[in-house]
């Protein structure tokens, strides 16, 4: 009967560390990837890495504005952070995706909204 309950237990086991495993690897995701089905990805977190490609502050707005292109496709990121990247960085952005509007199955203003950021 011990026998038994160790065996269930490895299996337990084995389950759950397969499952985290799979939902670890979950992690960075492709722009190209994001932008072609943003239905997928609106509103949720996704982590992109990159270059980036421009960056701005809008006077008197409280949330500044980049770019990250991960060399197939660029992604605009709004930030809301007082520090953003220089153009040329490399950056790991984790952030949540959204989008201003959907019109005929295309998404316009997709974005990612800044969660955290780490300069490589």
């Amino acid at each position: 009967m011990l026998s038994r309950m160790k065996y269930f237990a490895l299996v337990l086991i084995i389950a759950a560390a397969t499952l985290s495993g799979g939902c670890a690897s979950m992690g960075t995701r492709s722009i190209s990837e994001v932008k072609t089905n943003p239905g997928k990805f609106n509103n949720k977190t996704v982590t992109v890495e990159g270059i980036v490609t421009t960056s701005f502050g809008i006077p008197l707005a409280p949330f500044k504005v980049f770019r990250v292109s991960d060399g197939s496709e660029e992604m605009l990121v709004i930030s809301d952070d007082s520090r953003i990247p220089s153009k040329n960085a490399r950056v790991r952005v984790r952030g949540e995706v959204k989008e201003v509007g959907l019109f005929g199955g295309r998404s316009f203003g997709l974005h990612l909204r800044e969660k955290s950021i780490k300069y490589l």
